[in-house]
């Protein structure tokens, strides 16, 4: 399995989205500059200019025509992804951090960092379907958590918004009223920071990276917690495949440590668990710098991960990948 290299960042990459056909493959970094680049075989399709700081999260529509990003320069953007033009921009008092469409497109949840005495914030905007009719007022905005929230994204049905952050709690918050229906037992939960969270294919489950070196998969109604895979490093990004009960975790020290070890030391690869039985059964090397962003492709057949390093490595598997024996 050669993984292709893609170079197209300046810096660290922050996130990586496939499109529901899983043609394209978007790319956020702390270079200002998401990039979407076709699947298959890499190529650089083209790029999203006009954010003037770090692009943390972004997430594209179900028919592949509208792409939203959250950017440190305290803006959320509405792009045309064939066109590469900005369509809105959703102006904020903080950095945006978390973006996620909802089903049907209709409405996305952003995130805003605590900055300068405001706290973190959840914020629900109406999506206009032409871009002439949008406007910036938030349909609701929910308060409350500590700290960051990393991540926001929305339940079965949209009836419900999941958050989970620096402050090591899962919440489920109602989209009707803004009322807070639940939170994670304390006893169960993540320890630290929760820097990432991925949803099943079918919307069920979800799954929780944390620095406290664990990931965690949760019922999506219940917030019963299934399964924990225990590593042996911090865990910046995860993923889940669609196509085989497989868990992916990625990693590694904080930039901070990093020049302090030599790069086969750092542990930078992408490890692969088995859902069910929490055992690891792989992984994928590469990377010369924590993996900061990993992503299935929604056919299950290639994932891609990108690093500190400012590469996106995207492996197609191997025949025998599909013949690891599973229960």
């Amino acid at each position: 399995m050669r993984p292709i290299l893609m170079k197209g960042h300046e810096r660290p990459l922050t996130f990586l989205k496939y499109n529901r056909d899983g043609d394209l493959l978007f790319s956020c970094a702390k270079d200002h500059t998401p990039t979407v680049w076709f699947a298959d075989n890499g190529e650089r399709l083209g790029t999203y200019r006009g954010h003037n700081g770090a692009v943390w999260c972004c997430d594209v529509s179900r028919d592949s025509t509208r792409l939203i990003t959250g950017s440190a320069d305290q803006s959320a953007k509405l792009w045309d992804v064939q066109t590469g033009t900005q369509l809105f921009t959703f102006n904020f008092d903080s950095p945006a951090r978390a973006v996620d469409f909802s089903v049907g497109d209709k409405l996305a949840v952003i995130t805003t960092d605590p900055f300068m005495g405001l706290t973190s914030a959840i914020h629900v905007k109406r999506i206009a379907a032409d871009p002439d009719d949008q406007i910036g007022e938030s349909v609701l905005v929910l308060k409350g958590p500590q700290g960051r929230i990393n991540r926001a994204v929305w339940g079965p049905l949209n009836k419900t918004i999941i958050s989970a952050g620096e402050d090591a709690v899962v919440r489920i918050w109602d989209t009707e009223t803004g009322k807070l229906l639940q939170e994670n037992e304390k006893e169960i939960g993540h320890k630290k920071t929760i820097t990432s969270l991925a949803k099943s294919t079918d919307g069920s489950h979800f799954l929780t990276g944390s620095l406290d070196k664990s990931a965690k998969l949760w019922d999506i109604r219940t917030l019963t917690l299934i399964k924990t895979y225990v590593t042996e490093r911090p865990v910046n990004a995860v993923a889940m495949s669609p196509l085989l009960n497989h868990v992916v975790l990625g990693g590694g020290q904080d930039a901070s440590a990093v020049t302090t070890t030599d790069h086969r030391a750092g542990k930078f690869e992408a490890k692969f668990y088995d859902k069910v039985l929490q055992e690891e059964i792989g992984g994928v090397k590469g990377h010369f710098g924590p993996i900061n962003a990993l992503a299935f492709n929604p056919d299950g057949k290639s994932f891609s991960s990108g690093g500190e390093d400012g590469y996106v490595r995207l492996h197609h598997f191997d025949p025998d990948y599909f013949k690891i024996p599973s229960i």
